[in-house]
Formats: structure tokens, C-alpha cells, sequence
């Protein structure tokens, strides 16, 4: 929920204004570090957990990529990832896009918010790009310090990749930012879902929740075989797809198709976030 003291600091203008007023007062918040710290954990833990270890894992054993952790560090920022795809990650978009709307009406500053000339619409496009840019955010987090905590506890060097092609070190670094980008692009649907749901109700919570919710139905009904007609349907189809970059050359028709996928579920959930938003009778 947005901050009373950060809420009245806010001078909403049109366009950059108040995106810039916005990125400002999300990325200032306690919650917001707190959720990154949280994710920072995650390859930290991971890290940690393998290095204690004293047995090897055999091929396979454990989460993807797991088993090659003790011979290369930066394979923990993708087993990381794998790891917080499902949950870790959705919850804390979940938090922000739920809040978007929302909070600023449980707190009583959306009416204030929408005295500016900006208007509903650009209001709406500055809350979803306020949560897209936390996507961003979490996904680099994850990567950077798996990659750091990685290069602390093990050995790095040359990456031999799922095709079995070795790549340098540096060419390492540029396919881990590829996956931060995939699973960047993975989230924007649940961001433009989270957006729709906060426009539904001024409790923000509620909003937090059912986002979280939904992401966890998504991926349940993706793992039934009697569902498989409304698997490519799903927004959760793709969060793990990002294999098809590991090998050599990358292969980029997951990342593309994602995309797609994703492109299309921001502009229906935007559309239908828009049309709740634009007759709501704001009165806080």
C-alpha cells in the first residue's frame, strides 16, 4: 500500500512528470527494497546451500542447471531463476501491481491524482510502467547477485552450454541478461492482470491476492495433460522457455512467441483495466 508521507510529497504532471513521480515514490518505499532484498536472498540461499554441500549432484538431480553449479558460479543466477519463476517472483508483482490503483484509492490520493491534467488513461499507462519497471528491477536482482555470490563461492570460466558449445565468460554475462529479458517479458501479463484486478476494488490487498491467485491457477492448469487445448492460452505458458537461449546459436522463437503471448494478454487486461477505469466513480 502506498505511503501517506511519500503520497503527499507527489506533484503529479503530465506525461514524464508523472512517470517520474511515480518511479520516485515506488522505488523509495521500504516494501519495494524489502521485496528485492527478499528476491537477493534467493540465488544467496542457493549459493550457499550447494557450497555447504559436501556431496556432488548427479546430472539432473535437483533444479535445471543445479548439477553444474559447483563447476561454473554463474550457472546460479539460472538455476536461481528456475527456482523463483513460479512463486518468489509473482508474489512480489503481484504486491506491486496489485497496489497500482488500489492503494492510491484506499489511501484517499487517487481523486488527488486525477486532478492533474494527465488524465485516467495516462494515469493508468504511468501505474503499468511503474510495475513493468519493478519487474525489471526483481529479474536483474536475481540475476546480478546470483552472479556475484556465484563468482564468490565458485570457480567461473568458459560456460558449456545445453548444445554443448563453450562460450566465453563475457558472452556468459550477455545470455544471462537475455533470460533477465525473458523473464521480464514473462511478467508483463501478470503486471497488466494485476492492474485490471486493482481497478476492481480500493483494497489493496485483496487486489495483492488475487493477482498471486491467479498466476498460481495459471500455472496449475498448465501442468494438467486434460487441459493441454488451453496450455499455449496460458500467460504462465512460456515463464520457463528460456532453455532455447543456452544453446548455440541462441534460439530465439520461444523468446518471440512469449512475447506474443504476452503482448496479447497487456492489451486485453489494459483494455479491460481502461474500460473499469474511465466509469469508475472515483470519490477518494
Amino acid at each position: 500500500m502506498s505511503s501517506p508521507d511519500l503520497a503527499t510529497e507527489r506533484r503529479p504532471g503530465p506525461g514524464l512528470d508523472l512517470l517520474g513521480s511515480e518511479l520516485s515514490v515506488l522505488f523509495r518505499r521500504r516494501r519495494t527494497w524489502a521485496m528485492l532484498a527478499a528476491v537477493a536472498l534467493i540465488p544467496i540461499l542457493l549459493a550457499v546451500a550447494v557450497r555447504l554441500t559436501a556431496s556432488e549432484l548427479d546430472p539432473g538431480e535437483g533444479p535445471p542447471f543445479l548439477d553444474r553449479v559447483t563447476q561454473n558460479g554463474l550457472f546460479v543466477s539460472f538455476t536461481a531463476t528456475v527456482v523463483a519463476i513460479p512463486l518468489f517472483l509473482p508474489l512480489t508483482i503481484g504486491v506491486v501491481a496489485g497496489d497500482t490503483i488500489a492503494g492510491e484509492a484506499g489511501l484517499g490520493t487517487l481523486r488527488y491524482l486525477l486532478v492533474s491534467p494527465a488524465g485516467r488513461l495516462r494515469l493508468l499507462l504511468v501505474k503499468y510502467t511503474g510495475a513493468a519497471a519493478f519487474c525489471l528491477a526483481a529479474t536483474l536482482t536475481l540475476v546480478v547477485v546470483g552472479a556475484v555470490i556465484g563468482a564468490l563461492l565458485f570457480p567461473v570460466g568458459p560456460v558449456t552450454l545445453l548444445s554443448g558449445e563453450t562460450i566465453g565468460v563475457a558472452e556468459s554475462v550477455l545470455r544471462s541478461l537475455l533470460v533477465a529479458a525473458y523473464v521480464t517479458v514473462s511478467l508483463l501479463g501478470l503486471c497488466a492482470i494485476g492492474l485490471f484486478i486493482s481497478t476492481l476494488t480500493t483494497v489493496p490487498v485483496g487486489a495483492m491476492a488475487a493477482t498471486v491467485v491467479v498466476s498460481v491457477v495459471s500455472q496449475i492448469l498448465g501442468a494438467l495433460p486434460q487441459l493441454e487445448w488451453l496450455h499455449p492460452w496460458l500467460f504462465t505458458q512460456h515463464w520457463l522457455g528460456f532453455a532455447g537461449l543456452l544453446s548455440q546459436p541462441a534460439d530465439l522463437s520461444a523468446f518471440g512467441s512469449n512475447a506474443l503471448l504476452q503482448t496479447g494478454y497487456i492489451a486485453v487486461f489494459f483494455a479491460l483495466a481502461y474500460s473499469r477505469f474511465a466509469t469508475k466513480d472515483v470519490l477518494s
